[in-house]
């Protein structure tokens, strides 16, 4: 991917959009100060969805938990979808900013956990917001029907699937095409389009492994689940560095292992272990071997313990790989070719990232059984100059060392990202919207 800075262009094709850049940027700072973990958003759903209605839409709230959806009509048209997501994270901000989040809330086993916006989706939301905020007062230039939607627990995987098992696509009108972009660490004020994948499938898998514990004096009498859970702790790399051809881009990672309780001492063995691994790759074959691979390795550690511990593996979440419809894409990309400049739209590199936008699209109609809906999905530059500028290295180097998503230190510079990020998403509704009558 080329990340060459570039100077910012005007908005000329989108007259008024940057007299909504302090309101934007307002409601960003008030969602970044207030982030929620996936499946409690409740207070940034509420503000979402205050702001959609505001504008004139008809708004759905509580849609599969905290989604929103919000629909406006103009006239006969393409019926398209701007999607972004509502969830934080629980990590502890790190970012200095005089915005930061000091917010905290119970996880999901109850204990309190910080929160934070590590990811971009307050961004996301708000680029969202601005941008329906100027379709709605431009219905001179499209027709059809204009939807957005603030999607709940993305973070998870599970929202988009909660939002169309409650609905979604019968409670309003289905899209023709759904748009969504994401922030990452390249130069604020571009944004890139990939040739192919443009982000990873994924299992979430968990594994239990339970026995009967004991005295960490008597090892060698007790059935101990986190020794059998640090050999295949040890063992994953190999999964994917000797069982995967090369090609499949697969990635394996032991993401948590919990054992004992919180008040357990030294002197215990415990009865129980749960880790959870993580599977990423560009092909559903690669994730079924994968997913296949790892169940094997699991039981084959277990196995060769002299008191075997039980075993139990769950699928906890599956995403497919993240593609733009061609057709959609190349539309896409010339509107925001037209509006930025070709040096501002950059090639994206295939990403082990996931996501579950593809439900969403004709991916998913096994859920809401629209086979034809097509999808766009681009990068957004969220790195400012001056902190690209200091970063060490060249292009390669920068991308490295610069704070990534899920980061405590991960920050979009605001007026770029959001400018960049609103433009973009009005420019692409534009292009996929019908042409005014006359």
């Amino acid at each position: 991917m080329s990340t060459r800075p570039a100077p910012p262009r005007p908005a000329g094709g989108l007259p008024g959009l940057d007299e909504l850049l302090p309101q934007t940027t307002e409601f960003y700072v008030d969602l970044h100060r207030n982030p929620e973990l996936s499946g409690a958003e409740s207070r940034t759903a509420a503000r979402f969805a205050d702001r959609l209605r505001a504008d004139g839409f008809r708004v759905l709230r509580g849609v599969g938990g905290h989604g929103v959806a919000a629909e406006l009509r103009n006239g006969d048209g393409p019926a398209v979808l701007l999607r972004a997501e509502l969830d934080a994270l629980p990590v502890a901000e790190e970012t200095g900013a005089p915005y930061a989040s000091t917010a905290g809330a119970a996880g999901p086993d109850g204990r309190r956990v910080p929160v934070m916006h590590a990811c971009g989706h307050d961004a996301h939301l708000a680029c969202a917001a601005g941008a329906a905020r100027w379709l709605a007062g431009r219905r001179d230039r499209w027709q059809g029907t204009l939807l957005v939607v603030g999607q709940p627990a993305e973070e998870t995987l599970c929202g988009a699937r909660a939002m169309l098992e409650d609905g979604l696509y019968d409670r309003l009108t289905p899209p023709d095409e759904v748009l969504a972009q994401h922030t990452a660490q390249f130069p604020a004020g571009m944004v890139a389009h990939a040739e192919g994948p443009v982000l990873a499938g994924s299992v979430s898998l968990e594994v239990v492994l339970e026995g009967d514990g004991g005295h960490s004096a008597t090892p060698h009498l007790a059935s101990d689940p986190l020794l059998t859970a640090a050999g295949v702790v040890v063992r994953l790399p190999a999964v994917a560095a000797r069982e995967a051809d090369p090609a499949e881009r697969l990635v394996v990672t032991a993401s948590s292992l919990r054992t004992g309780d919180a008040g357990a001492t030294g002197n215990v063995v415990p009865s129980r272990a749960v880790l959870l691994v993580a599977l990423r790759a560009f092909s559903e074959g690669a994730l079924d071997r994968a997913v296949a691979a790892v169940e094997r390795v699991v039981r084959a550690e277990a196995a060769a313990a002299a008191r075997p511990p039980r075993v139990a593996v769950r699928v906890l979440s599956r995403s497919v790989a993240t593609r733009s419809d061609p057709r959609t894409a190349a539309g896409v990309r010339a509107a925001h070719r037209e509006l930025f400049g070709a040096e501002r739209v950059a090639t994206w590199p295939p990403s082990p990232a996931t996501e579950d936008f593809p439900l969403l699209t004709g991916a998913g109609a096994h859920l809401h059984g629209r086979p034809g809906i097509r999808g766009c999905y681009w990068m957004l530059g969220a790195t400012g100059p001056a902190q690209w500028a200091d970063a060490p290295g060249d292009a390669a180097e920068k991308l490295r060392s610069l704070p990534a998503n899920h980061s405590p230190r991960y920050l979009p510079s605001p007026r770029l990202t959001l400018r960049t990020g609103t433009a973009a998403l009005a420019s692409a509704a534009l292009a996929r919207l019908g042409a005014p009558a006359g």
